[in-house]
């Protein structure tokens, strides 16, 4: 009578490798990080206000004082402001990433990630996947508010469609420097910090709110070869928000702020994803 020994023995499937891997845990993360945010909603609720109020405090308190393209009218300021107000919002959600990402590894959560068969990678991909549907959101929201205070497009839905696109590839590359932020400091409370010093003179010195031609000339220089206004300039061809009389600066970025956008993002992203990425599998050894 033949025993048990002669049964084959029993094998643990070997984990995907690759690709694969990467993609399949990068989505179980999002995943995870996305419940989170449903389970917490005045995460949601506190970053669609402090866009909002940029939304109607620089349409109604300023509108009517800022020239662009000769004109004074508070409507044409509104259109052409939304735009700026628009990739504001999905910069400065760089700060609630990598807020995330250092509370993640001041709780340890990073530590029990390590001990599990999956791409170092993908702890990171997943939270930045999940800051992107959480910043589109956030978009659709405010591009109601801009309709309901008069802002309108010019531009077919295609159009505006590819410029809400390329908001959100600007902000889907900016989070990759909160998550190295958020992985270089101590606590969420630092990375916070950390998240928005920048920021502040990135969107400011840039064309977002008013033309770049009206600056110092050493401002100006920046400000056109700023990846945000790229951003803010293509938005604005895309949607046709352009002022009458309104002519583009001389600078390439500015003549071509589509591809400009564009390369920008993608520069940004390959960059601080591979440091990001450095950063943490140092930080998990």
């Amino acid at each position: 009578m033949s025993t048990s020994a002669d049964a084959a023995p029993v094998v643990a499937p070997r984990p995907r490798g690759g690709i694969g891997q990467a993609v399949g845990d990068s989505l179980v993360v999002a995943k995870r990080n996305l419940i989170r945010m449903t389970r917490i909603p005045e995460m949601i609720i506190f970053g669609m206000i402090q866009p909002v109020m940029f939304v109607v405090l620089f349409s109604y308190v300023f509108g009517g004082s800022i020239s662009v393209g000769g004109s004074l009218s508070p409507a044409g300021y509104r259109e052409f402001l939304m735009a700026g107000i628009f990739a504001q919002t999905v910069t400065f959600a760089t700060a609630g990433a990598g807020a995330g990402i250092a509370d993640d590894m001041h709780k340890g959560l990073v530590d029990r990630f390590r001990s599990l068969p999956m791409a170092r990678g993908a702890v990171l991909t997943g939270r930045t996947l999940a800051d992107l549907v959480q910043t589109a959101l956030t978009l659709v929201v405010l591009a109601v508010v801009a309709l309901l205070v008069g802002w309108r497009t010019h531009e077919n839905g295609a159009k505006v469609l590819a410029g809400f696109l390329l908001l959100l590839l600007l902000g889907y590359a900016f989070s990759w420097i909160g998550a190295l932020i958020g992985l270089s400091v101590r606590t969420p409370e630092a990375a916070t910090s950390g998240g928005l010093i920048w920021l502040f003179p990135l969107t400011f010195i840039s064309n977002a709110f008013v033309p770049s031609v009206n600056m110092p000339a050493f401002l100006r220089h920046i400000a056109e070869w700023n990846p945000f206004s790229a951003t803010v300039q293509a938005a604005r061809e895309l949607f046709g928000n352009f002022p009458p009389g309104y002519r583009a600066p001389d600078a390439w970025p500015m003549q071509h702020p589509v591809l400009a956008s564009v390369i920008w993002s993608l520069v940004i992203i390959v960059v601080f994803r591979t440091l990001a990425v450095r950063k943490y599998r140092s930080a998990s050894v």
